[in-house]
């Protein structure tokens, strides 16, 4: 029963943090139009900006504010430097993927191959379902949904979230009503930065941070986005829940080193029966 419990938990919080990261790089997806391969690397921006900052004494929290910001201000400069005015989308591809590559190996240079530990949120335990739970996991997940169901707010209910909703569906109709279709990459882009960002530091503070840590979840997200639909935030957040699932079993009930097979394999067969997905490609649906 203990194990089943444990599995639940895992699952349910490592799914929400898969939720995050998918949504983001399907926004820029459904809006833009682009594969930004350097999803990954804006996560271990976002966990390392929280262990430095922790590290200078600044305290979790200010390191959680650096999670949010700083990889937010990078995929902007990302948007800015690569995706902005090139049309070419396999151009965009090839420098996110080499942007991703430079992060990893300036990371790994500086801080080397060992695992960093971030600080987790709270401390202590909780007792639940008979099976004892780090408080810091079950922060993660009450803040990682908080962020979800503010960005659906903001996306169904401000002027800016329709904005982006309508360049998704239409770019060209969303230029005709005098949406600029650049302010609203740069937002999406700005707004997937954030919740990369923030996943990097729950992932650091749950495991651990290290220079390769973004690789995983990018795969993932790959088949998390492509088993949801291209471009639906509603479609990630159903696939989060099941590639979470499916990764947490296969680790834990069959061998830790399948990490990744579970993703790889929905992936595979989904391009192979419905290649459009489980929601299609829309970018949100409340």
């Amino acid at each position: 029963m203990a194990d089943i419990v444990t599995i639940l938990i895992n699952g349910t919080v490592i799914s929400s943090l898969y939720a995050l990261v998918a949504i983001g790089f399907t926004m820029i997806f459904g809006v833009g139009g682009t594969i930004n391969l350097a999803h990954g690397g804006i996560i271990t921006v976002g966990a390392f900006s929280a262990y430095y900052v922790t590290n200078a004494g600044l305290g979790i929290w200010a390191g959680v504010l650096a999670a949010m910001a700083v990889p937010a201000l990078f995929s902007v400069l990302l948007y800015k430097g690569f995706a902005e005015r090139r049309d070419d989308i396999i151009i965009v591809m090839i420098l996110t993927l080499l942007a991703s590559i430079v992060v990893e190996e300036v990371v790994r240079i500086v801080e080397g191959s060992q695992p960093k530990a971030i600080p987790a949120l709270v401390s202590g335990t909780t007792e639940l379902l008979g099976s004892s739970v780090q408080n810091n996991l079950l922060v993660v997940f009450v803040v990682s949904w908080l962020l979800i169901g503010g960005l659906f707010a903001f996306v169904n209910y401000s002027k800016t979230g329709k904005a982006i909703l309508a360049t998704s569906m239409s770019p060209r109709g969303a230029a005709l009503v005098g949406i600029e279709s650049d302010r609203i990459n740069l937002y999406t882009w700005a707004i997937a930065g954030l919740l990369a960002g923030i996943a990097g530091l729950f992932l650091g503070s749950y495991q651990t941070a290290n220079w390769a840590m973004g690789r995983e979840p990018l795969i993932l997200s790959f088949s998390i986005v492509v088993l949801g639909g291209l471009g639906s935030i509603r479609g990630s957040l159903v696939a989060a829940y099941v590639i979470g699932f499916l990764e947490v079993i296969t680790t834990s009930a069959i061998d830790p080193r399948l990490s990744g097979l579970a993703g790889l394999v929905v992936l595979v067969v989904v391009l192979l029966v419905r290649p459009e997905g489980l929601f299609g490609r829309e970018l949100a649906e409340a």
